[in-house]
């Protein structure tokens, strides 16, 4: 593989990794280019086919996986149905380019198992959760079709997802507190900077 590194916004919901995600990519601290992920989740109403994720369906997930395309992926089992996230081996990731990416643990873990350790470079991303809670709800008030219950099935979901021991097992030791904005982005992208050439 080459040498072009793969940066993982790591947190869980509501921790700021969208936001923070698209402040890098206007920052540009090192050039970056994204991979857009795919999900079997409808789309939200803010949401852009092949922008946040390429929306499709359990066949169409069932179909990459069996030729062997997915990189890695989990299942969410929500109120509404199990829904996929998925990254594929569609051709986005090269070995020349740096890339950042939103992920959870366990994509992270696979992401690393599949390029390597030296390229993919972990961002976990830290709120108190009382402030993601308030977060969560008011990014769900802002739905043309609140889901609430789904909201507070993965609030407590991400306890055992982002677990201590987790954390600890993947070996990430830095954390990013995204109490301040402006302060959590600036040392992010003061990090990726120091990865370049």
């Amino acid at each position: 593989m080459g040498k072009g590194r793969i940066f993982c916004l790591l947190g869980p919901s509501a921790s700021g990794k969208d936001s923070l995600f698209q402040a890098i990519l206007k920052r540009q601290p090192i050039p970056l280019s994204t991979v857009v992920s795919y999900t079997t989740r409808p789309k939200r109403g803010n949401e852009t086919e092949g922008v946040e994720y390429y929306f499709t369906d359990i066949p169409s997930f069932r179909q990459m996986r069996d030729e062997g395309r997915i990189i890695e992926y989990r299942c969410y089992h929500t109120v509404m149905g199990d829904w996929y996230y998925f990254t594929a081996d569609d051709g986005q990731i090269d070995d020349d380019h740096d890339y950042v990416i939103t992920m959870v643990l366990e994509g992270y873990e696979s992401l690393r198992d599949y390029f390597g350790s030296d390229r993919v470079i972990p961002i976990y991303i830290e709120v108190e959760d009382g402030i993601r809670l308030s977060r969560a709800l008011e990014r769900e008030r802002r739905q043309p079709e609140p889901k609430y219950t789904e909201m507070c099935r993965r609030f407590i979901a991400d306890s055992e997802d982002f677990s201590e021991d987790k954390i600890t097992r993947l070996g990430i030791t830095k954390r990013y507190e995204n109490n301040d904005f402006d302060t959590c982005l600036a040392e992010i992208c003061a990090l990726i900077e120091s990865y370049a050439d």
